[in-house]
């Protein structure tokens, strides 16, 4: 018989996070590893009709499910682009096009994450922000293992080194920090 653990504790709220961040009406977002739209929705929702929403992944289900969501609900702001984000100029939009980047989850999991960084610099304005997203290094219940999670002062040293500026933590749940960097 298989044992179930008994998993409390807060989980993640995109809302909740959004609301910290002062995303502005009419923004363009870039949620880079959007997989199924956890963020890519809220955000949307937040920066309405007149904002523009990048959701970019490298998995073609990820992205039909965006779709499927975004039609859903009506939305028309977003845009779903295949993206190895891995690769220079994986994003494929223009430099300095973006107001906000997410980077939910997708650090810990990827080796190259100079070259996500660089990309992400790339295609912010000047004043732009990225809403960094990462598994807390401690030992939980849920989540991926120890060993591969990153740490918020290992991943705050990858953003210095590519000229990023940390404005501020973000209440993120008992499982996830988060913070803002801005270029």
């Amino acid at each position: 018989m298989e044992e179930s653990k008994n998993i409390t504790g807060k989980f993640l709220d995109p809302d909740a996070i959004i609301s910290q961040l002062g995303v502005e009406f009419g923004s363009v977002v870039a949620d880079f590893g959007c997989g199924p739209g956890y963020f890519s929705i809220p955000f949307a929702k937040k920066i309405g009709a007149d904002g523009k929403l990048y959701a970019l992944d490298i998995l073609p289900q990820a992205l039909e499910t965006v779709v499927a969501k975004a039609k859903s609900l009506g939305f028309v702001n977003i845009i779903t682009t295949r993206a190895n984000l891995e690769k220079e100029h994986g994003s494929k939009l223009e430099d300095n096009s973006v107001d906000w980047i997410v980077l939910k989850d997708i650090l810990f999991q990827n080796q190259k994450k100079d070259i996500i960084l660089k990309e992400a610099f790339r295609i912010l304005k000047v004043g732009g922000k990225i809403i960094v997203i990462e598994w807390k290094k401690d030992d939980s219940p849920v989540g991926p293992e120890k060993e591969i999670r990153i740490s918020q002062e290992d991943l705050e040293r990858l953003f210095a080194q590519q000229k990023f500026v940390i404005e501020k933590n973000i209440e993120a749940g008992d499982y996830h920090y988060a913070f803002v960097a801005v270029k």
